[in-house]
């Protein structure tokens, strides 16, 4: 099957290593694409979640076939978010086409794109930390009822549903965030003079001009969305943004052809719970 050639690619909160990451379809997506650059907007392993006794070898392929793009010499970005916010103390680490950073500003054609995770907007990760980790507890264990939900409906051959849609449309405070979180960063970015200012972190992917509340200006809002509910990712192409949004009846042709090559390439002892467990502990 012949990858899709992208220019850019952006994706964001896989949270690698929950019960609540698709990382198998994450896994079909990536293999389906060929792009110029791989941007990771924070929130791609959930160290905060992070367990040695869960991480399924369909998280280990989704790591190897990223470090594939590496080896393939294709510039690969990890900006950091809350939920690896332990990669902080990193920044700047870059190793061939890899580079960790927390934020980065591109020229994609002749247009600068701000483009970080956004959890510097969220004000419960600003003062109340702890609230923050204890909600992502009970977000992943909702997930995981939700899916278990969702099996049940389909054998029972009906429709899924989304609990934590639900509880969103229901909670005005909740669609109140997302707006504010989206007009603050607008605003910045028309105050920096940026284009584009591209996010994650509220799960909610979304393209959109935004006119600035404080100053004459509007800039282009972009976030990636999510890998455990929405399954998005933003891409860039002739000139032009789409949010891809991952339908099983596109990859119903996808075969495991190459996972061999991709461990052998990489090394499959490469053994990424270790190396987590080593984070934790250095910042404890």
């Amino acid at each position: 099957m012949a990858k899709r050639e992208v220019d850019i690619v952006i994706i964001s909160d896989v949270h690698l290593g929950t019960y609540g990451c698709h990382a198998k379809e994450l896994l079909k997506y990536l293999k389906s694409i060929k792009p110029k650059m791989l941007i990771l907007n924070g929130d791609i392993i959930d160290i905060w979640q992070f367990s040695k006794s869960y991480w399924p070898e369909t998280h280990m392929k989704v790591v190897r076939r990223i470090l594939k793009f590496v080896t393939d010499g294709v510039p690969v970005y990890y900006l950091t978010g809350n939920h690896d916010e332990m990669l902080r103390k990193f920044t700047d680490f870059n190793l061939g086409t890899f580079q960790l950073l927390d934020k980065i500003v591109l020229n994609i054609d002749g247009r600068k794109a701000w483009i970080f995770h956004g959890d510097v907007f969220d004000v419960t990760m600003q003062h109340s930390k702890w609230l923050a980790k204890l909600g992502a507890v009970g977000y992943d264990t909702l997930i995981l009822i939700n899916s278990f939900t969702n099996w049940l409906l389909t054998k029972m051959g009906k429709p899924k549903m989304s609990f934590s849609q639900k509880v969103k449309a229901r909670f005005k405070d909740a669609v109140k965030f997302i707006n504010q979180f989206e007009q603050t960063a607008a605003d910045l970015a028309v105050e920096k003079a940026y284009s584009y200012v591209i996010c994650g972190h509220i799960h909610h992917a979304e393209i959109r001009q935004i006119q600035s509340t404080e100053k004459n200006g509007s800039v282009l809002y972009l976030n990636s969305g999510d890998w455990v509910e929405s399954l998005t990712a933003l891409e860039y192409h002739n000139r032009e943004w789409r949010i891809f949004k991952y339908n099983p009846d596109d990859f119903k042709q996808e075969t495991e052809d190459d996972d061999h090559t991709d461990a052998e390439d990489l090394d499959a002892k490469l053994d990424v719970r270790v190396l987590l467990e080593r984070f934790k502990q250095e910042t404890h």
